[in-house]
């Protein structure tokens, strides 16, 4: 309903139904559905409950990367390192392997070299105001660059079995140990993006970092942790993408950054920073997923693929710009 002079209630007097209903993420499920729907009419092969399983591996390990990064591109940041992260951490763990270290020892390592690199990106961007985007394409380079220097065009092979349980082990039937950790890594940042005052400091310095800063935010302090999260969510990644592939090489994640920034955009994350949300990062995942597990059922090349992503990706930034200038 509308006034007479034709000006639009307030999204915040409209019932949450209604706001619901046209949300991004209202459209991200209808999408979902559909290609889950055409997958299901183009392959016979789709509907089996170990395909669909497996099809879960295409997003898993970036969508842990992705709740994190969203928090991030909010706060008016970006990292684009993450897949040299989860090369580096991949190599950390294939070094101690060889030494004789055990499954915990490697994913201490893991864990450990993800932090580190974290801490490196976000000391550059937030102690010395370097930009994020110059910081870690340089550091991307650097991190797999080191991955080069170690392994060349060798490979670390030979991890412990008890180690392949994260990346290959199944908690029930078809759920798989990833889908548990992107569940639980879904529902952590969701609370803390959206139920704790870091959330709302995020949201905050996304908006205006300066007003952040005057109404008493440590806005480098915040952006310090958001790199070492997004660091952290890259070394489980690594630990889990080395341990379902059973070897590490120095190409491991490679394109990892395009899709990891493609599932939070799609899932409504603004690129300039300042709104997004975690549910509509879940969605995006999923049809991310579903996308690719799709083509692959058809035989589509891995290039084509690639070539998906990318136009998906300018899509998304381009629609809504597109968008208003047609209503105006």
């Amino acid at each position: 309903m509308t006034e007479q002079t034709g000006r639009q209630i307030p999204d915040r007097l409209t019932s949450p139904l209604s706001r619901a209903l046209k949300s991004w993420e209202a459209l991200l499920l209808v999408v979902a559905a559909a290609i889950f729907i055409a997958n299901s009419l183009a392959s016979p092969y789709f509907l089996d409950p170990w395909n669909l399983s497996d099809a879960t591996f295409n997003f898993t390990e970036k969508a842990m990367i992705a709740f994190a990064m969203a928090l991030l591109i909010i706060s008016g940041e970006i990292d684009l390192s993450v897949g040299a992260i989860i090369a580096l951490a991949s190599t950390v763990m294939g070094l101690a392997m060889t030494a004789g270290a055990g499954t915990p020892v490697l994913v201490a390592l893991g864990l450990g070299t993800g932090l580190a690199c974290g801490a490196f990106n976000g000391l550059l961007v937030a102690r010395f105001g370097l930009p994020s985007i110059v910081v870690t394409i340089g550091t991307m380079s650097l991190f797999r660059g080191i991955s080069y220097i170690v392994l060349g065009d060798s490979a670390f092979t030979g991890y412990p079995a008890s180690f392949g349980w994260f990346g290959q082990g199944y908690v029930f039937w078809v759920i798989t140990v990833e889908l548990v950790i992107f569940a639980l890594a879904a529902i952590v940042f969701g609370v803390l993006l959206h139920r704790t005052n870091f959330g709302r400091m995020v949201y905050a310095i996304g908006n205006n970092a300066t007003a952040a800063r005057f109404s008493g935010i440590r806005v480098e302090r915040i952006k310090f942790t958001l790199f070492l999260l997004t660091g952290l969510m890259s070394g489980i990644a690594a630990i889990c993408l080395t341990s379902r592939l059973g070897s590490t090489r120095p190409s491991i994640a490679a394109g990892f950054e395009l899709e990891v920034v493609t599932i939070v955009v799609l899932g409504g994350v603004s690129i300039l920073g300042g709104s997004g949300s975690i549910p509509g990062v879940v969605l995006a995942a999923f049809v991310m997923g579903l996308v690719t597990f799709g083509l692959g059922l058809l035989n589509v090349p891995g290039i084509v693929m690639s070539i998906i992503v990318g136009a998906l990706l300018i899509a998304v930034i381009a629609l809504p710009r597109l968008w208003s200038m047609v209503r105006r």
